[in-house]
């Protein structure tokens, strides 16, 4: 299921100001409280606080506009950020909406906003850790161009809504505890666009949108890892009859490495050494990322040993430094010795004290061989 979509919870442009968010909190907040709307519009409260406490931090708001809720939940860790939730209102904005300080007219509702689209963008190990540009082409809905994305024919114009009077959402007063409420809904005639379409468009059935492709270049970020989801905003589907479009939720999808494992913001690579190169040391030229270096192995290096290569890792996302390059070093014991490798072996064992096992006997084959000399 689709993430809500926080600017149009509170009824408001992306390019909203401060105070333009605060104020259709407070609006809502009035509408929906449950000691107004009782329990039925709780869960909608909840989630237009939710956006509020989110819309209303300008910290928050910049990784929600760049990564969406995913972006502002890895930004705030594990729990929510009471302390930003009372500095930017929170509580004192919904006294003021009750209580005065709020302005309490209200708009036509306009046309619907488009459907948020989501697709897979797959790129390159590389490419999620230094960052990329791609173009991705997603089947959508488009302003119709024969009618301007007004749905009415060419020539004609929608007509002020015969119900609402153009207002697109039609009000209701009632009394409560509060004292005289007003409610308003969409209304049934025009759908909250405030107009008819008398004279439909014939390229669009009067809808004001097509059935299109459309291409968009994606930034990607440095850092970004698999699984991460950038949203666009207005690159969804138009909305009918000249309604804002949506978000386009863009899922990443990262190829494997075959030489390196990311951990994190670290990267993980193997070094398989020999015996000797381990024992004695060696210096080796290693391919990174970021190119060929030099890598010392000091003698007597074990099996497992992690040599460390400081910010050759993965950048930080929204943040400086990167992390590190971590190489396992991986002793190599030899399975297919010469008899002389053997003899070699046997004498540095010998050396050093140390008990093997003896020598094999000759093989059947040698045997038969022996007993026809």
């Amino acid at each position: 299921m689709m993430a809500e979509d926080y600017y149009a919870l509170l009824g408001v442009s992306r390019s909203a100001t401060q105070d333009e968010i605060k104020r259709a909190y407070r609006k809502l907040a009035r509408e929906l409280h449950p000691d107004v709307a009782g329990e039925a519009e709780a869960e909608r409260f909840k989630l237009v606080t939710q956006a509020y406490e989110t819309l209303g931090d300008p910290e928050r708001r910049r990784r929600y506009d760049m990564f969406g809720p995913e972006g502002v939940r890895a930004g705030a860790g594990a729990g929510p950020d009471m302390g930003s939730f009372f500095q930017t209102g929170g509580l004192g904005d919904i006294f003021d909406a009750f209580f005065g300080g709020a302005d309490m007219r209200t708009g036509r509702g306009g046309p619907p906003r488009g459907a948020d689209l989501e697709t897979t963008l797959q790129i390159e190990f590389e490419e999620a850790v230094f960052g990329t540009q791609k173009d991705i082409t997603v089947r959508t809905a488009s302003a119709c161009s024969a009618c301007g994305g007004s749905g009415a024919r060419q020539g004609t114009t929608p007509t002020t809504c015969s119900v609402c009077g153009g207002a697109g959402e039609i009000r209701r007063v009632r009394q409560s505890l509060l004292g005289q409420m007003v409610t308003a809904s969409p209304c049934h005639r025009c759908g909250g666009t405030g107009e008819e379409v008398r004279s439909p468009c014939p390229q669009c059935a009067g809808e004001g949108r097509v059935a299109d492709s459309r291409t968009w270049t994606v930034d990607v970020p440095a850092g970004v890892d698999h699984g991460v989801t950038l949203r666009l905003p207005g690159r969804g589907a138009a909305g009918p009859r000249g309604g804002t479009a949506g978000d386009l939720y863009v899922h990443l999808a990262v190829r494997p490495h075959p030489r390196f494992e990311r951990h994190g913001f670290d990267l993980v690579h193997q070094l398989r050494v020999s015996i000797a190169q381990a024992a004695l040391g060696v210096k080796v030229n290693l391919d990174t990322l970021d190119g060929v270096e030099e890598l010392t192995v000091a003698p007597g290096t074990q099996s497992g040993a992690v040599l460390r290569l400081r910010g050759r890792g993965v950048p930080h996302v929204e943040g400086r430094g990167r992390g590190d390059l971590l190489v396992e070093v991986v002793v190599e014991v030899p399975t297919d010795l010469t008899p002389a490798q053997e003899e070699l072996l046997r004498q540095l064992a010998a050396e050093r004290g140390e008990e093997v096992a003896p020598p094999a006997g000759p093989g059947l084959r040698s045997r038969i061989r022996s007993a026809f000399k």
